[in-house]
């Protein structure tokens, strides 16, 4: 007669998991520590904490280089690495990086609704491509392109928000001051986060993966 596996559930998830996956993890941490230095940087105003916030995003783009490659190395690919990659890359360079820019000063109504669209914009980017990378990917059982820029090239917002800040061009100094549309208020360095989101949707641009 077997014996029943009563070990906690969490034990056969941690089983589940390979090298690759805790580097995934190490790319969430780092994007869950940038959004606790916005918030330090709002409360107490420590440019130290603005940079340290800004930094988070090239420390998870290197742990998200090293999972793919350790995936790679060692053959090990799973539906579950995937979803975590996602996952952490939606914190790291979606939300992460809006919430920089909030706390840069683009706290307008009409910043707010660039920078929601931005977010919404890399979800829905990083859906499209779990859903299609199984077709995209052809024989050789790797992607051979991506549809849309990858949403990990949002660390260019947060290096120009780093640079202002480093400037003294944040908050009401911000590039470009501030347009007033009605109840809509709108800082034209916003638009970078359209840009970037769009791109990121983008069907028709094709970036090769390397």
């Amino acid at each position: 007669m077997q014996t029943p596996d009563r070990r906690p559930r969490h034990f056969s998830m941690i089983r589940e998991f390979h090298l690759a996956d805790f580097f995934t993890l190490a790319n969430a941490a780092c994007g869950v520590l940038a959004l606790f230095f916005s918030m330090q940087y709002l409360i107490g105003g420590r440019l130290e904490d603005f940079y340290l916030s800004a930094a988070m995003a090239p420390a998870a783009f290197a742990f998200d280089v090293l999972d793919g490659r350790i995936a790679r190395w060692r053959n090990r690919h799973s539906s579950l690495g995937r979803e975590l990659d996602s996952l952490a890359d939606v914190i790291s360079f979606g939300v992460a990086p809006a919430v920089l820019a909030f706390a840069a000063g683009m706290q307008g109504n009409g910043d707010k609704i660039a920078l929601v669209y931005f977010v919404c914009c890399g979800v829905s980017r990083l859906a499209r491509y779990n859903v299609t990378a199984e077709s995209m990917s052809g024989d050789s059982g790797k992607v051979a392109y991506f549809e849309g820029t990858p949403i990990p090239t949002s660390v260019v917002l947060t290096a120009i928000l780093a640079f202002a800040a480093w400037q003294g061009r944040i908050g009401d100094q911000l590039y470009g001051g501030q347009w007033q549309m009605g109840p809509l208020a709108l800082h034209p360095l916003a638009l970078l986060f359209v840009l970037s989101g769009t791109l990121m949707i983008s069907k028709t641009l094709r970036i090769p993966k390397l």
